[in-house]
């Protein structure tokens, strides 16, 4: 049994894959999809562990978390979908710093580029979730968006439950690699984030002046 040797995963993952075999590897990362703090860089390696140790087959646990990748997927493009672009300014429009001519410029953007974020951004911690959501207020096709979320989740797959597979009992090992990855790209958007909020108050803190 997985959960037998295993304690760095949540138990809930290593029961249902201890139960369901691959299709509960699916179930997991359908789950990390739509809750990014799930860890799919160690539900991942776990799939890949437990097809060396002979309790699924390698191509099913590849088969079924991609599975597992392109439901959750969907079912933000469906939450983007219902929310659409007039809900989406409605929202914009109350926060602090964001003016819905952000979201316009965001839309322009999403319009030239969407195919590629859609793509690049399923092997991206935190935004392999969230970039189904403007797929969906930008009602990108279904087919288009379908295949390129499952590419997408494919290779990121095939990385770490291979990864898995092949490092047998040290396959903890990954998540040392990926913790990294993950705080690089996630300082790098708390900068742009940080930035574009000086660049806001800055730009507003004259008007005020000049209007008091």
């Amino acid at each position: 049994m997985i959960k037998s040797i295993e304690g760095t995963a949540p138990g809930w993952i290593t029961d249902l894959m201890d139960t369901l075999g691959a299709p509960g590897a699916g179930v997991a990362i359908a789950a990390e999809n739509l809750f990014p703090p799930l860890p799919s860089e160690v539900i991942l390696p776990l799939a890949g562990f437990a097809a060396a140790r002979g309790s699924m087959q390698l191509t099913s646990a590849l088969a079924w978390t991609t599975l597992g990748s392109v439901t959750g997927a969907l079912a933000l493009y469906g939450v983007g979908a219902w929310l659409g672009r007039e809900r989406t300014s409605a929202i914009a429009s109350k926060l602090p710093l964001v003016k819905v001519s952000d979201i316009e410029k965001t839309e322009r953007w999403f319009r030239r580029h969407g195919t590629k974020a859609v793509f690049f951004g399923r092997m991206i911690p935190l935004f392999r979730s969230f970039i189904s959501i403007p797929a969906g207020i930008e009602r990108m096709p279904i087919p288009v968006f379908l295949a390129l979320t499952t590419l997408g989740s494919f290779i990121w797959n095939v990385i770490f439950v291979l990864a898995g597979y092949l490092l047998g009992d040290n396959w903890e090992e990954v998540t040392g690699y990926v913790d990294v990855y993950s705080k690089v790209v996630l300082g790098t958007t708390a900068l742009a984030v940080a930035a574009f909020v000086v660049v806001r108050v800055s730009r507003r803190g004259p008007g005020a002046r000049h209007r008091g």
